[in-house]
């Protein structure tokens, strides 16, 4: 019996002279492909869209189309709606835009606002890219001024916490500024 106590009481001694840290919670490491583009067709516009994401159609409307650009492994969507503008809708929408943009950023750290403009093609866009903890970090509008109007909003499947959304959302903003700038309206 006296071995059994010396050996017990030696483990006992070596584990209690440990210094035990806790690791820091980490996050799953995201392995991002490289993209490829492909041209897609909509009722009002067509522009390039990553082969990594699926096209769902969303609930359609009297007044325009509306459909889910989906990314199933990272768990991310863009909202989308286009509409032919009519008399006075045009300016309604892009106050109404704004208004959501400053809405969802209740808590924001900054707001920044780029613009496009493809004059050729008669595209001209704002994207907002809000900084923080925000539900849709991206939103983006496109215009041609005169008969379309085309709505974006980019959101995370998850709560967002900006250090670990960091890599896939600026891996969607790089997808998101190669659809503005291919972005053309179906005439």
């Amino acid at each position: 019996m006296k071995p059994f106590v010396i050996v017990a009481l030696t483990g006992l001694w070596c584990t209690a002279c440990a210094d035990y840290s806790p690791k820091p919670s980490g996050y799953f490491r995201i392995d991002l492909t490289e993209p490829h583009y492909s041209l897609h067709e909509f009722q009002y516009c067509k522009a390039e869209i990553s082969s990594q994401t699926m096209i769902i159609p969303a609930q359609a409307t009297q007044e325009g189309e509306c459909f889910n650009i989906v990314y199933p492994n990272l768990n991310v969507q863009i909202y989308c709606s286009s509409f032919p503008i009519k008399t006075t809708t045009l300016a309604s929408w892009m106050e109404e835009s704004v208004a959501f943009v400053h809405h969802q950023a209740k808590k924001p750290t900054a707001i920044k606002e780029q613009v496009f403009e493809n004059q050729e093609q008669k595209v001209y866009a704002r994207v907002f890219h809000i900084q923080g903890n925000t539900a849709s970090p991206t939103q983006f509008i496109l215009t041609d001024s005169m008969h379309y109007f085309f709505r974006g909003a980019l959101y995370f499947d998850h709560t967002p916490n900006q250090d670990s959304i960091a890599p896939v959302l600026e891996y969607i903003n790089n997808d998101i500024h190669l659809f503005i700038e291919t972005f053309q309206w179906n005439r």
